[in-house]
């Protein structure tokens, strides 16, 4: 093994692209993302969190994969199961944390709660509790970013069970038509709920519906951040050339269920093992030290660091403002006179 930071001289091309400390900072996000999902699966069976929520742990790999090329320009659209993209996108999971809780801290003032994190200084336009509300907002995003002639990109986030909503394809088809600069990201982990893309899609991958709108269809690893991160990057530098929109589709895997009240009757112990055993954080970690870019001290500093910040994150939230009940309707209406 090279010496900390040294990087091998025949590493494929992202272990080559970025320092080690950014490859670091991704561990980094990647494990803020797995705590905080945990943390807030806790906070909720302690009674702290109302309503349900929708976790991707077993995901971050994708997450944070798509967002490391990304400028804090670009813009970002999200999902029911959108807190690794907030995290990947440089969101601050105390503030998260005071959303969830309901509390004036929190991103939209504790009005939009899990599935409606939104942080415009960051380029976050907003997750969506709508299946494939986001692919609209995307293209309406990247054809602003045209008209006003900026180099920067939409990214769309949507599931499997969104690509087979209307709004995925009039998105797709008028994305093309217009050559507009969105990069659209289908995480695929196998279910919309509890029906699996075996039985709801007509094609194999998603990626496959590319052609029908004369664009790239792209299939990684999801959970591999640098598949991800090298196939999102080729997709974002095609955008900001002007050539128009990618569809990637990363294959990966939820090992939670659908939501809080997912009692996993669909799928088999066995298929969630196997999946767990391609954990991307293990994997991440083995590839870091295999290029020795991270010893195992700095693995555990890294490790412990993101768990103390999501421990305060929710113990700040805990401690948070609740609303005024007279302010029910603060931000819903227009305070200018008509």
């Amino acid at each position: 093994m090279n010496a900390v930071g040294k990087i091998k001289p025949n590493a494929r091309p992202f272990y080559q692209k970025y320092s080690a400390d950014q490859l670091k900072d991704a561990l980094r996000k990647m494990y803020l993302i797995r705590r905080f999902e945990e943390g807030a699966e806790e906070a909720y069976m302690r009674g702290l969190i109302h309503g349900t929520m929708h976790l991707s742990i077993g995901q971050e790999g994708s997450a944070v994969g798509a967002t490391m090329a990304l400028r804090n320009t670009d813009y970002i659209t999200s999902t029911h199961r959108g807190h690794g993209h907030c995290i990947g996108k440089g969101a601050d999971p105390k503030l998260m944390f005071a959303e969830f809780f309901g509390k004036e801290e929190g991103y939209c003032r504790g009005r939009g709660g899990s599935m409606h994190i939104a942080d415009v200084a960051t380029g976050n336009l907003g997750a969506n509790g709508i299946v494939g509300g986001g692919l609209p907002i995307a293209v309406g995003a990247a054809l602003a970013i045209k008209k006003q002639k900026r180099d920067d990109v939409a990214m769309c986030f949507f599931g499997d069970g969104a690509s087979n909503e209307g709004a995925f394809h009039e998105a797709l088809n008028m994305a093309s038509v217009w050559k507009l600069p969105v990069v659209f990201v289908c995480e695929n982990n196998k279910y919309g709920m509890s029906v699996s893309t075996e039985r709801s899609m007509a094609v194999a991958n998603v990626a496959d519906r590319a052609s029908a709108y004369a664009m790239p269809g792209v299939i990684v690893d999801g959970n591999s951040i640098a598949d991800v991160e090298e196939a999102i990057a080729e997709a974002i530098a095609r955008a900001r050339r002007g050539e128009g929109p990618t569809l990637v589709e990363c294959k990966t895997y939820r090992t939670r269920g659908h939501s809080r009240s997912d009692r996993n009757r669909y799928r088999s112990k066995e298929e969630i093992e196997e999946w767990k055993a391609r954990d991307p954080i293990p994997h991440f970690e083995a590839e870091l030290r295999a290029h020795g870019l991270a010893t195992e001290a700095e693995v555990t500093a890294i490790r412990e660091s993101a768990e103390a910040e999501i421990a305060a994150g929710i113990e700040f939230a805990r401690l948070g403002t609740d609303p005024n009940p007279n302010e029910v309707t603060r931000d819903v209406y227009s305070n200018e006179a008509a």
